[in-house]
């Protein structure tokens, strides 16, 4: 069980359809059905980048498992008095602006620093426990390297209210990317289904069979020439790598996107005055701009809306060219 590596599995296939998650784990994996229960308890197997507590949950065919198998760490992360920008807190649920750079949760090596330490600290023990020790309150998650809006369960019943809206695509979300080159046409629909790349497995990639549906709704809000673009991109599904995936599979790179990262030959319609800044980016350019979703006790709808940070407002400032 000391391992620190994390283990993607294969999607599920058809024969396979309608297993107990712990059953199918323990077949295809050299730990007891104990150690597997453990792990799955313990919030680190996730089915399509969602944390699965449940080991009765019978997997569909498509299914997308990761395992982040713990290092021998402390089992429970601490409260760290770290500052976070909460755009909205009330009894049940809490919305916060999170910076590039924050790990959501621990894992992948990642034990101190993350929003999750930060809201142990802020909330104290109210916090939702559906999501594991490691992960209490986190209903969704965003990259490290993306910055913006996230809501977090204070509780177990809006835990499960705002999961559901998560399941059935209920959840109102865009996000603002900055690429390179000028989508053609200027808005429309990305649909292509997506799982783990049979080439990179820290990847996620269009498959041609299997995955899971995913739709991106774009329209550029700005043309920068035609060199680079700001797109907004209105998600329909979420899929892991979903913005980055989709618009990569057009030729539109995000900027600063270290895993599916841009050639040189993205950057080259660039004028050379910032062809350099925009190589050098130190961060995927993307940034979750809206979140919208019903609050899982009131019924209330509720909105929130995020400015871009500065670091993309400055990128955005080089882009167009101005002093």
């Amino acid at each position: 069980m000391e391992k620190e590596n994390n283990i993607f599995l294969p999607p599920v296939e058809f024969d396979e359809k309608g297993l107990r998650l712990d059953k199918f784990l323990s077949g295809r994996l050299d730990f007891s059905r104990s150690e597997i229960q453990r792990l799955i308890k313990g919030g680190f197997v996730f089915v399509d980048d969602e944390a699965k507590s449940d080991a009765s949950y019978k997997i569909k065919e498509g299914d997308d498992i990761t395992l982040e198998i713990p290092a021998p760490q402390e089992a429970e992360p601490k409260p760290e008095n770290i500052a976070i920008d909460i755009v909205y807190e009330d009894d049940d649920l809490i919305v916060v602006n999170k910076p590039a750079g924050m790990v959501v949760h621990q894992g992948a090596g990642v034990y101190q620093g993350t929003l999750v330490n930060a809201l142990l600290y802020h909330c104290g023990d109210s916090l939702s426990g559906i999501g594991g020790v490691k992960r209490p309150g986190i209903v969704h998650r965003i990259d490290k390297e993306t910055s913006g809006l996230l809501v977090a369960a204070k509780n177990d019943t809006a835990h499960i209210g705002l999961s559901a809206q998560f399941e059935k695509h209920g959840i109102e979300r865009t996000y603002l990317a900055f690429v390179c080159g000028l989508p053609n046409p200027l808005q429309g629909t990305i649909e292509g289904n997506i799982g783990r790349s049979k080439y990179d497995r820290k990847k996620m990639a269009l498959l041609a069979s299997g995955g899971k549906e995913a739709v991106t709704h774009y329209k550029v809000v700005q043309a920068f020439g035609t060199y680079a673009a700001l797109v907004q991109c209105r998600l329909e599904t979420g899929r892991t790598h979903q913005i980055r995936v989709h618009l990569s599979s057009k030729g539109h790179h995000l900027i600063g996107d270290k895993v599916y990262s841009p050639s040189s030959r993205d950057f080259i319609k660039m004028p050379a005055c910032i062809r350099t800044y925009a190589q050098n980016f130190n961060r995927q350019a993307l940034h979750a701009k809206t979140l919208g979703f019903i609050h899982p006790r009131s019924g209330e709808k509720l909105f929130f809306e995020s400015n871009l940070p500065e670091d993309l407002q400055e990128l955005e400032k080089v882009l167009s060219n101005q002093d």
